[in-house]
């Protein structure tokens, strides 16, 4: 029928959203081991650079250690933030698909 065929529609453009969300997940949670081993690698370390534009400075290593702190807690929360678009995308998922496989079902 053709609300059957809308619900379809609608499963794999939620499948879509899944794939989006998984892809941007990945890249943040890619992005936080990078933050943490910076973080770990600066507590041994002497001296502290950032990059400006095309140069190198040395700076204040609390400076950088807490601006790395900051971009982690910011990656914290953005990957929580995923993870609960995620879980609720793969809940409407599924009631749709059961309500599909139903609708199969009775025909």
């Amino acid at each position: 029928s053709k609300g059957t065929e809308e619900k379809i529609q609608q499963l794999q453009l939620f499948e879509q959203n899944l794939q989006n969300i998984m892809l941007q997940k990945q890249a943040l949670q890619m992005q936080l081991v990078e933050t943490e081993n910076a973080l770990s690698e600066l507590k041994d370390a002497n001296m502290a650079y950032r990059i400006i534009g095309n140069i190198m400075v040395s700076t204040n290593k609390e400076n950088v250690a807490h601006h790395l702190e900051s971009k982690k807690e910011t990656s914290d929360l953005r990957i929580k933030t995923i993870e609960k678009q995620e879980k609720l995308i793969r809940e409407r998922a599924e009631k749709l698909q059961k309500e599909v496989l139903g609708e199969i079902n009775e025909e």
